[in-house]
């Protein structure tokens, strides 16, 4: 699967630093606005651009990306800045040097989980310049928790997509399985749901996002009780690639602020406030 992955850069040899750390700072040349090839070996004194065992980072493209040679496919946008799917802008980073030394001072796997699920700056970066609505913070949270569940064992058609209401059992984070953490909801990418909400990956890693959001037989918010859900829900069904869609919910949630309580006390109901 790797010869033909969508990024190219993906190796089961050995690598220098612990797997679950090498992970994290494989892609770091993206948040530089470098292709691989072109990419330094050391940023910031830390050893980065290192090879994903096990095809985790493959994987993880395929999940985003389609196989094959790349096409522009936004007219006049050859960036590696990300475009918002909310707004259709250029996300705009922020302070870019010194959060990427924050994504780049933890030698712990944990700790690097943590930083890049909480983390700004590789939200406002695509994977490729050619698909230019996905986010590296997703490829590479993704690209975590498939080389995760595989060390552990799985295979891809092992795998799920367990949602969680925040505050409920099961909500917390878990290192390199959680995906996605928002004030509202959690999800994770895990072989084994432990009783949530949950629908299967697939049989193989494709762009699929819709389709197992679509089969969840439960999702984490309440849709009838607010519009503001039902348009992320309705979003949701639409949208193929996993990493743009886990960051598109990133966005919606803070830019609506569904972090208050969203009931069917109509409080909150459609009060849009972005």
């Amino acid at each position: 699967m790797r010869e033909a992955s969508a990024a190219g850069d993906d190796a089961d040899s050995d690598v220098s630093v612990e797997p679950m750390v090498a992970v994290y700072r494989h892609d770091v040349h993206k948040l530089r606005s470098r292709a691989h090839e072109h990419a330094a070996e050391c940023v910031h004194g830390v050893p980065v651009n290192e090879p994903v065992p096990a095809g985790a980072d493959v994987d993880a493209a395929l999940l985003s990306r389609p196989r094959g040679d790349p096409e522009q496919t936004v007219d006049a946008h050859a960036s590696w800045r990300r475009l918002s799917l909310l707004t259709g802008e250029p996300v705009s980073p922020a302070a870019a040097d010194a959060s990427l030394r924050e994504l780049l001072r933890f030698d712990d796997a944990d700790q690097l989980h943590a930083a890049w699920l909480s983390a700004s700056l590789p939200a406002a970066f695509s994977e490729s310049p050619y698909y230019p609505y996905t986010s590296v913070k997703y490829h590479t949270v993704l690209a975590a928790a498939l080389l995760d569940n595989y060390r552990a064992g799985a295979a891809f058609e092992d795998l799920w997509l367990a949602v969680t209401r925040s505050g409920n059992e099961g909500g917390a984070v878990v290192p390199h399985r959680t995906v996605l953490a928002t004030s509202a909801f959690t999800l994770h990418v895990t072989r084994d749901p432990d009783g949530r909400p949950a629908a299967r990956l697939g049989a193989v890693p494709a762009r699929s996002f819709a389709d197992v959001w679509s089969r969840l037989p439960e999702i984490p918010f309440d849709v009838a009780g607010s519009r503001r859900w039902r348009v992320l829900d309705a979003q949701l069904r639409r949208i193929r690639s996993w990493s743009a869609a886990l960051q598109f919910i990133e966005e919606y949630v803070a830019a609506f602020t569904p972090a208050q309580p969203v009931g069917r006390d109509g409080s909150t109901d459609g009060g849009e406030r972005r």
